[in-house]
This record gives structure tokens, C-alpha cells and sequence, in this order.
């Protein structure tokens, strides 16, 4: 199964990247991508930001059967690059020469990889990302949380 790691978090080499770097270790032929080194827009209802990196890389997300989305837990949510993200996946809705693209989800797994000085995810970032992704076709795989220290 081709599977992509979609990260994002402030600090590049943080526990996210940690995370997400030795899950791409573990499974052959992973590839990963950290959002935070594009430049991805926030979404806009005329889709003014057309020429941003966003639509390329969804372009290749949907090149893989498997796709992991990995953040920490930033105010009982993903980071604001992963929900640009998210909220961007919109235009293949909204556009009809995009929704053809769209479909290629239908099908896909995903998983997601949380991180935080918490035991546990909080359930509403994991819902926004699982309804969304189940609206979208996609079959979940699995969730697994990190659990790290606080640093100071």
C-alpha cells in the first residue's frame, strides 16, 4: 500500500516531525510531506489562491492509497496549516473540472498521528478529521497518539 504522510507543525523538528518521520521509517516506500514549508492559503469562496502549493500537493496526495495526516494538538485542534489544508479540499467540490479528481479519494485509508502533553487526542480534532475524511470516501485505518513531556 503507497502511503503519504501529510504533516504540519511549528516547530520542524519537533515531536510531530518525530512522529511522523519514523512512521515513514517503519513503512516501506512512505513518503511524507510538511505543510509548513509551503505555502497554502486559506480558503476563499472565489478561489483566489489558485497559484499556492496547495493544489499540486493534493494532486499528489491522490497518487497514494494511504494517507496519514499527523499534527500535535494545538487548543484541541490540528495547526491552522492543517486546517487550511483541510478547508482547501473544498475547491475540488466546489469546481466542477476538479471533482472528477475529487472521487479519487473514494476508497483511500487514512490515519492520523496526534501529539500532545495529553494522554489522549481531544474528540473534536479527531472528528473533524475523520468526518471529513469519511465524507470524502476515505476508510479509516487506525489513530495512535503520542503522549511527550512538557518542555520548557
Amino acid at each position: 500500500m503507497k502511503t503519504i504522510v501529510i504533516y504540519s507543525s511549528a516547530n520542524r523538528h519537533g515531536n510531530t516531525a518525530t512522529v511522523s518521520e519514523n512512521y515513514v521509517s517503519q513503512h516501506e516506500g512512505a513518503d511524507s510531506v510538511y505543510l509548513d514549508e509551503l505555502v497554502i492559503h486559506d480558503y476563499s469562496y472565489d478561489h483566489r489562491h489558485k497559484e499556492d502549493d496547495f493544489r499540486r500537493i493534493f494532486l499528489q496526495v491522490l497518487q497514494y492509497d494511504h494517507v496519514v495526516f499527523s499534527s500535535p494538538v494545538y487548543w484541541y485542534a490540528v495547526t491552522p496549516r492543517m486546517k487550511a489544508f483541510f478547508d482547501r479540499i473544498t475547491e475540488f467540490m466546489d469546481d466542477d473540472a476538479l471533482k472528477a479528481s475529487l472521487r479519487q479519494l473514494r476508497g483511500k485509508r487514512f490515519s492520523i498521528l496526534t501529539n500532545s502533553i495529553s494522554s489522549a487526542a481531544p474528540a473534536p480534532m479527531l472528528e473533524m478529521m475523520i468526518k471529513t475524511c469519511e465524507y470524502l470516501g476515505m476508510k479509516e485505518q487506525a489513530h495512535q497518539h503520542f503522549q511527550f513531556p512538557v518542555s520548557i
